[in-house]
């Protein structure tokens, strides 16, 4: 007897999942996620506000500041028939002059960030970047706050290459955002 295939996941189907977890569609499978452990939620928060603060306003700001960037908390991503939720993703203000009225976006972003955690991490590295490295994303970040370290990703010839690996209370210049340092130390907390 042959195996009946499986249904595949639809946007109603993302939309009947509760609100208390995150839903994405990766290969006409549906994913759910519980909310992010305090760790987790540091990391992306402190990160988002570094990035916001030195990228977040437009082109041409002070040398400390330089712009350029639209940097948004879980966007909701649509590839296809793939919906997928970042921690954090980033367009070039260039490739996208306003952001469109609308919950789910199309166009890759330029930049994303994927906070890695036990829930979460097989399905982001083993699905998701793939996922992201079909749709041309060049740069992903992979941020696990439990062994402190950064893993900054660039896309090339359609393979995922490691430009640099970080960790603890590295201050690094990190692509694309290396016009700035980021002081890592700033992303962790100690845990009770």
């Amino acid at each position: 007897m042959a195996p009946v295939p499986k249904k595949k996941a639809t946007y109603e189907d993302l939309m009947a999942v509760p609100e208390h977890l995150v839903a994405e569609i990766v290969d006409g499978e549906l994913f759910t996620s519980p909310r992010p452990k305090l760790p987790h939620a540091q990391s992306s928060s402190q990160l988002l506000a570094d990035l916001l603060g030195a990228f977040g306003g437009p082109p041409g700001g002070a040398e400390s500041h330089p712009g350029g960037w639209w940097i948004l908390f879980e966007p909701e991503l649509h590839f296809a028939e793939d919906v997928v939720v970042p921690d954090l993703a980033g367009w070039r203000r260039a490739r996208l002059p306003a952001l469109p009225d609308v919950v789910g976006i199309s166009l890759a972003p330029d930049w994303l960030c994927e906070v890695l955690s036990p829930s979460t991490g097989q399905l982001d590295r083993v699905r998701k970047l793939p996922l992201y490295a079909r749709e041309g994303v060049p740069n992903v970040w992979l941020v696990d706050p439990g062994d402190r370290t950064l893993e900054v990703c660039r896309l090339e010839a359609g393979r995922w290459i490691v430009a640099g690996a970080y960790g603890d209370r590295d201050v690094v210049r990190a692509e694309p955002f290396d016009a700035v340092e980021l002081d890592l130390s700033r992303w962790w907390t100690d845990t009770a």
